[in-house]
């Protein structure tokens, strides 16, 4: 009889015996590819590059310090303070704007290209006289702040254009990005920010590049002074992609700050949107920053009435400058719920869902700084960088309102599941939206929709090969059921930033479109942190937080939530779409920390306390065409009616 041995890929000659090749590996990790890493990042952060962050003070951060701030390392701010992140980030956007980018840095070093036209010789002589003064509010502006940011930033009218300083430019930008990039370890990218905002209603995208700086040789970045319509935008991209072979996608950012114009039911003409409209949009924008310093844009309370937590750091007042007031009408166009519900109408209307988007955060600081943990926030611009007087000064004085800084919010950043930290791994999750939004806390959040799950799926410890297995993750659409009468399951599972606050809640909120014409929404509590059960209203988790320090104690909540949920109210014939919302226990908000580290007191009217969040991508149901609408509407598990 002769021996089979397995020779380990060795050559091995043995009388009477001969190798075995091995088909398969006893590793279950051999062969697989699913996202396992979860990243940490920043897409849109500005530096002394932003010609805005120059008048707001910002002239020391440059994008080689913000990449090495972001890497972990210590940097001096503009205010002249030492600050380090606790924890470093996984990758960053340096995104500055492109209207004007490096100009007031190009003017200050007396920069030939810029010279030889008349304007720039008239500003660099208002820089040298006047300097590049901090503007609080524009109605205050003169000389060179006036001429460039008043009169020319903010209406998107250009009056000083260079086309080789604006390519030099950029491809300095992405130059500097290709050497912090370090795969495997750090990603860097290279993008900017298009700051389309007619009538200063804010419009504005940060636009992110795959590629590195081969690709960027003779190309400017695409600025509101060559067109305030995104449209134009896209045919920017897509003309990137079609002569290098590259990738770029676009990031809408402050629909709270558009007043009525990030979501409407139009285009730029005042035309209704069209399935090719529609189309490009959604294949252009994959993923809106759903939170940011300048607020939260998940939801408004007026809007949802019924949810008890709508009602975050929500910035509602005017647009983006404060030069306008806001009306009630122009709400349901600027959060990101209300615009996923219409989303299905225009599906419903077009075949096509415009606003099939991801959610993200970041932070849309100006100052160089991703920082937005509440022990350690820096604010906006230099002027709300940490000092005794930052809670008691104007962020900014508008035309119609003054916002303070105390009004600011410590958010957000962008998480991100990927094979690896690469360039092409997480701008794959971008693309295919696995990715989440929190408001700074590291919360861990995995989500899967399918046909199948289990209870003990969801507490299996097979948890994620059986959601890629047998569903599919966040930032996707369900596949078709396997049976008639099959209802959608999810599992979640969330745990606790390991340095932060344990949680009180996952939520799944649902938007459908009914049979009846309108669009629906309803949050369901799903898993809950001590005794607690889901169910209409359960009581509060409490609080532990010292209204006077920063500090709370983490005796109530919980390290891990996980649920298994199935659609109590689906229709076959009726589209939706479902994303997480994990909330946190209460704890202390910035303000707090500046009263305690500076010594002084808080306004009555400042919050002192928060509930940080985590909001996913949605996973969406589209009915099968060819399927025949049900007659009982109601399904098993769960009731029919409304």
């Amino acid at each position: 009889m002769r021996t089979r041995i397995a020779c380990l890929g060795l050559a091995v000659s043995l009388a009477g015996a001969d190798c075995a090749i091995a088909t398969g590996s006893y590793s279950p990790n051999a062969d697989l590819d699913q996202p396992r890493l979860l990243l940490w990042g920043d897409t849109h952060l500005h530096t002394n590059m932003s010609a805005d962050a120059n008048l707001a003070a910002t002239m020391r951060m440059g994008p080689d310090d913000a990449f090495r701030f972001a890497r972990g390392e210590p940097v001096t701010a503009d205010n002249g303070m030492r600050v380090r992140l606790r924890r470093p980030l996984d990758f960053l956007v340096v995104a500055d704007h492109a209207e004007y980018m490096g100009v007031t840095l190009g003017l200050l070093a007396d920069d030939p290209l810029l010279l030889t036209d008349e304007v720039g010789r008239r500003w660099h002589r208002l820089l040298r006289d006047d300097g590049a003064k901090a503007i609080a509010s524009a109605s205050e502006a003169a000389g060179f702040v006036r001429e460039m940011m008043v009169e020319s930033f903010m209406p998107n009218r250009e009056v000083l254009r260079n086309d080789a300083f604006a390519e030099q430019v950029w491809l300095a930008v992405a130059q500097t990005a290709d050497r912090h990039d370090a795969p495997g370890r750090f990603t860097a990218f290279a993008g900017f920010e298009w700051s389309s905002m007619p009538d200063i209603d804010n419009l504005h995208r940060v636009v992110v590049f795959r590629d590195g700086a081969e690709k960027m040789h003779g190309m400017r970045a695409f600025s509101a002074f060559d067109s305030q319509d995104p449209e134009a935008l896209w045919r920017y991209l897509e003309n990137y992609e079609r002569r290098t072979g590259g990738e770029a996608i676009a990031i809408p950012h402050n629909g709270n700050a558009s007043n009525g114009r990030m979501f409407e039911p139009v285009d730029m003409r005042g035309r209704p949107f069209t399935a090719d409209y529609a189309t490009r949009r959604a294949r252009w924008e994959p993923l809106f920053e759903v939170t940011q310093i300048k607020g939260d844009s998940e939801a408004h309370p007026l809007l949802s009435p019924g949810d008890a937590f709508a009602d975050y750091e929500t910035w509602d007042k005017g647009n983006l400058l404060f030069s306008k007031r806001k009306e009630p009408w122009m709400l349901q166009y600027e959060y990101a719920r209300p615009a996923l519900k219409l989303g299905l109408r225009h599906e419903r209307e077009l075949g096509v869902n415009p606003f099939r988007f991801g959610m993200i955060g970041s932070t849309d600081a100006h100052t160089g700084i991703a920082a937005v943990d509440e022990n350690d926030f820096w604010g906006k611009v230099v002027a709300s960088e940490p000092s005794a007087e930052r809670t008691r000064t104007p962020f900014f004085r508008g035309e119609a309102l003054t916002v303070s800084n105390a009004d600011l919010a410590a958010s957000g950043y962008a998480a991100v599941w990927a094979t690896e930290n690469t360039r092409e791994a997480i701008f794959a999750a971008m693309k295919r939206k696995e990715t989440y939004a929190t408001t700074g806390p590291r919360i861990a959040v995995r989500f899967f929709g399918g046909w199948e799950f289990s209870d003990e799926d969801a507490r299996g410890s097979d948890f994620v090969a059986r959601g890629y297995g047998a569903g599919v993750p966040m930032g996707a659409v369900l596949p078709p059921a396997p049976r008639s009468g099959a209802v959608p399951r999810f599992m979640v599972a969330a745990q606790k930033d390991p340095d932060g606050a344990n949680l009180d809640r996952i939520q799944i909120v649902k938007g459908w479109y009914a049979s009846d014409g309108e669009v629906h929404e309803k949050v369901y509590d799903v898993a809950l942190a001590g005794e607690r059960r889901p169910g209409a209203a359960p009581e509060s988790v409490g609080s532990t937080v010292d209204p006077r320090r920063m500090h709370y104690r983490n005796t109530i909540g919980a390290a891990e939530l996980v649920a298994a949920w199935q659609d109590p109210e689906f229709h076959a014939d009726e589209s939706a779409f479902y994303y997480v919302r994990v909330i946190e226990i209460p704890t202390p908000r910035w303000p707090v920390r500046d009263a305690e580290y500076f010594g002084v007191e808080l306004a009555p009217d400042v919050a002192r306390v928060t509930r940080e969040r985590a909001y996913t991508s949605p996973i969406w149901y589209a009915p099968d065409p060819e399927a025949p609408a049900s007659a009982d509407r109601g399904v098993s598990g769960g009731p029919g009616n409304r």
